[in-house]
């Protein structure tokens, strides 16, 4: 029994060692200052900060279907909002160090290390782009360069404005204090100045709003016609205006590829206002190699806008297939009866004029 226990501790107490070691280890120790940082040396506490306002540089208005690049420009417009005196100066040194700890505080306003995040909550407009650095910027200064950032609107996106949430997050100064002893006499200045710098992470939330704009979109609703290897036939497509505003004068053009050709590649439809269709004609001809299977042929809508400015649709798809050849309807059982018949017909008068004689 001893045995056995002798042999228990010899397994535990090194296990409970390597533990507690190990705890030890994941204990944070904190850095060791230097001696001659004196905290007692913060004179003023000073109220404000950075307040970056963004705006959005450029038109804010976009096309269904569009991928945009969004600019956006930053201000900070933070202002030292007041001080408080926490410490005397008691001593010549202590008047040096003091203005020099007010210089230091009024940077409180200054946005460090800027990283700008947009994000959308709406399923039609997608953000491309991730987090941007967007640098420091001083109280009262603009970005230099705009922030980009890349956006997918949806060919499916309703008309209207859409909310795009702006995250600036960033460090700033939220106090300062000084330390020193040494009084150089000749200069003025503390020789042996120390000075201790606290940073606090902030963020604002902004808006930036985005248009989809309304105009005339167009939607195939119906396909009509059979093709065949090496004969081809006709194409009826029917277009629908599903936007929100009409399109005057509106004529579709069809790209033909391989294993189609035309000669008549445009059809006039008309003024489509929205919830109109129109049908076009294409006479098409296809390839006798052509492979009979779907296929899909591009189309774009010509047409005059609202103001009198003339469009050019998004490419509209059109689904169609070829069929497989028809099979050449020859003479085949018809052929074949008829000849039996006349040579029945022939041996039936040959047997009767044998029969007279």
């Amino acid at each position: 029994m001893n045995q056995v226990m002798r042999m228990i501790k010899k397994s535990i107490i090194p296990a409970i060692a390597t533990l507690l070691i190990l705890l030890l280890a994941t204990v944070p120790v904190q850095a060791e200052l230097p001696q001659s940082f004196d905290f007692s040396k913060n004179f003023y506490t000073v109220y404000g900060g950075p307040d970056l306002d963004a705006t959005l540089i450029g038109d804010n208005q976009y096309s269904r279907g569009d991928t945009a690049t969004l600019n956006v420009g930053l201000m900070n417009k933070g202002v030292v909002e007041g001080f408080k005196s926490e410490k005397d100066a008691d001593t010549s040194v202590d008047t040096v160090l003091q203005q020099s700890e007010m210089k230091y505080e009024t940077q409180t306003v200054t946005a460090v290390g800027i990283l700008a995040t947009l994000t959308s909550n709406n399923s039609n407009i997608t953000v491309k782009s991730g987090p941007q650095e967007a640098g420091t910027l001083q109280q009262g200064k603009q970005s230099a360069s705009p922030t980009k950032f890349t956006i997918e609107i949806s060919k499916n996106a309703p008309a209207g404005t859409y909310p795009l949430n702006l995250q600036l997050s960033y460090k700033y100064e939220s106090n300062v204090a000084v330390s020193g002893d040494n009084l150089d006499t000749a200069t003025g200045l503390v020789t042996n100045q120390g000075v201790g710098v606290w940073y606090e992470n902030k963020t604002q939330n902004q808006i930036i709003m985005v248009q989809v704009k309304k105009e005339p979109y167009f939607e195939v609703s119906q396909i009509n016609g059979s093709l065949y290897p090496d004969k081809g036939g006709m194409l009826y497509v029917t277009y629908k205006n599903t936007g929100e505003e009409p399109a005057k004068d509106a004529t579709v053009r069809l790209s033909a590829s391989d294993p189609f050709s035309t000669t008549d590649d445009q059809a006039f439809l008309g003024t489509l206002k929205p919830g109109d269709s129109a049908t076009a004609a294409f006479n098409l001809a296809v390839d006798k190699t052509a492979t009979p299977k779907p296929y899909s042929l591009d189309s774009q809508i010509l047409y005059e806008d609202t103001e009198g400015h003339n469009q050019i649709s998004d490419s509209v798809k059109i689904d169609t297939q070829v069929l497989p050849a028809e099979k050449s309807k020859l003479p085949g059982f018809e052929l074949g009866t008829g000849v039996a018949f006349v040579t029945l017909a022939a041996c039936f008068i040959a047997l009767r004029k044998k029969k007279q004689d």
